[in-house]
């Protein structure tokens, strides 16, 4: 009989460059980004991100009702449980 497959999480998120390596450290404190033998894996993929606050957003990066284009990058590791991902999601947070 063959054993089940383990289930994993893919965690993503989005982020200015200038927070990436305060996240980075954060993130993999939780033991996000473990996959088999390696620690610290993660896909990172710069880009454009593109939004306009609402009237009643708290926007950290823009002003309301404008339309806001930034430098971002996407982030996307593994997580090998929900609690490993639901300590990610509160770091990210942080």
């Amino acid at each position: 009989m063959a054993s089940p497959t383990p289930t994993r999480y893919k965690f993503i998120f989005f982020t200015p460059p200038q927070y990436l390596e305060e996240l980075k450290t954060a993130i993999f404190a939780t033991g996000a980004g473990t996959y088999q033998n390696y620690s610290e894996c993660m896909f990172m993929m710069p880009g454009i991100g593109q939004f306009r606050p609402g009237d009643n957003s708290n926007a950290f990066i823009g002003t309301k009702g404008q339309l806001e284009e930034v430098s971002e990058v996407r982030c996307e590791m593994v997580c090998q449980t929900k609690e490993i991902t639901e300590k990610s999601v509160e770091a990210l947070k942080k």
